[in-house]
């Protein structure tokens, strides 16, 4: 079992999730914590190699997202949270896309600087 490390504001933001969604997630985080894959997460387009997926949860006509990355061997890194606000389409805004490029690529600094200080 692979631990579940949060960047701080996406912890935040999922706090502030409906119960019912936040109990989804969870159950969809501890399995990929054990190496399977819940029925809502999907590989996340434009990020190769199935190693960054996003859970979408739809409830009470509100759409919730949350991605996650499996590419690192210390954990799966929470790396983005959010309730999509468009109604129209089903694609991720790019504005987030943006947002998770950056968070893993700080998140890749960290892990090569932790493998430095060895």
């Amino acid at each position: 079992m692979r631990t579940i490390d949060f960047i701080r504001p996406c912890l935040k933001t999922m706090q502030e999730f409906p119960d019912e969604v936040k109990t989804v997630i969870s159950h969809a985080l501890t399995m990929a914590s054990l190496g399977s894959k819940h029925q809502d997460a999907k590989p996340l387009v434009g990020f190769r190699g199935g190693s960054v997926l996003e859970i979408a949860i739809k409830y009470r006509g509100n759409a919730y997202r949350v991605v996650y990355a499996l590419e690192f061997a210390d954990a799966i890194y929470v790396v983005h949270a959010f309730q999509k606000k468009a109604h129209r389409g089903i694609s991720t805004p790019q504005h987030e896309i943006d947002l998770v490029f950056a968070r893993l690529k700080a998140l890749r600094a960290i892990q090569r600087n932790k493998g430095k200080q060895k």
